[in-house]
């Protein structure tokens, strides 16, 4: 039977005191997407309000995957997400989160998008995002109330590239947040291609990190 996954993306488009425009930003969606697709999946799209998602850096529409994504069935799908609210989850194999600046806005306290991912990993179902996409994992209690990135080995968008990128537009640091919770948190070069897979959880560090999340749910939903 084809393996499903759902995208679950964030509605935000602006961030900060100085009102930065944003969305998801375009590889970490388009190129985790090819991936899914080339290896046969059903792709699905979700969003936290209904809302038509924004995509940002889309002065990057250059890269083959994500011409593809913009001009094919990607960003058609993505327009129509669905509501999360209304979505069975527990169908899907895997569920992901695309970064950009965007979920740093709506994803850090959302409940029922902490519900979904808690639920989604204790049935063995696989859990990935990329860059600022790992925000959504902050939070995400299991059922024995620990928190589901204690003690996991993963990545995110780093003090490091924060500092350089949109330091004065967050409300808080990614990678400082995930650490308090108990992640084993994994730093590479900045932009620098880092992904890695603990378990059923899978993490990137920044946009060329994406392929490699998209890949690595991949190598274990094909186990």
């Amino acid at each position: 039977m084809k393996k499903k996954i759902l995208i679950i993306v964030s509605n935000a488009n602006v961030i900060g005191p100085n009102n930065r425009r944003t969305g998801t930003f375009l590889p970490e969606v388009a190129h985790p997407y090819a991936v899914f697709k080339d290896a046969g999946y059903q792709v699905d799209f979700a969003s936290l309000s209904g809302d038509t998602p924004y995509l940002d850096a889309l002065n990057l529409a250059g890269d083959p995957d994500n011409l593809a994504f913009l001009t094919g069935e990607g960003w058609a799908a993505m327009q129509k997400a669905a509501k999360l609210s209304g979505v069975d989850v527990s169908v899907y194999d895997a569920i992901f989160v695309p970064g950009g600046l965007a979920p740093m806005v709506d994803m850090p306290e959302n409940a029922l998008l902490k519900k979904v991912i808690a639920e989604t990993y204790e049935r063995n179902a696989v859990v990935g995002a990329v860059c600022h996409g790992p925000v959504s994992l902050l939070n995400v209690k299991l059922s024995d109330g620990s928190y589901l990135v204690n003690g996991k080995n993963i990545t995110s968008f780093t003090t490091a590239e924060e500092d350089n990128y949109a330091r004065p537009d967050v409300p808080f640091d990614l990678q400082t947040a995930l650490t308090a919770q108990g992640a084993l948190f994994h730093v590479a070069a900045p932009w620098s291609a880092n992904s890695l897979a603990d378990g059923l959880l899978v993490t990137g560090q920044n946009p060329a990190s994406a392929k490699g999340v998209g890949e690595k749910m991949v190598a274990i939903l094909s186990k």
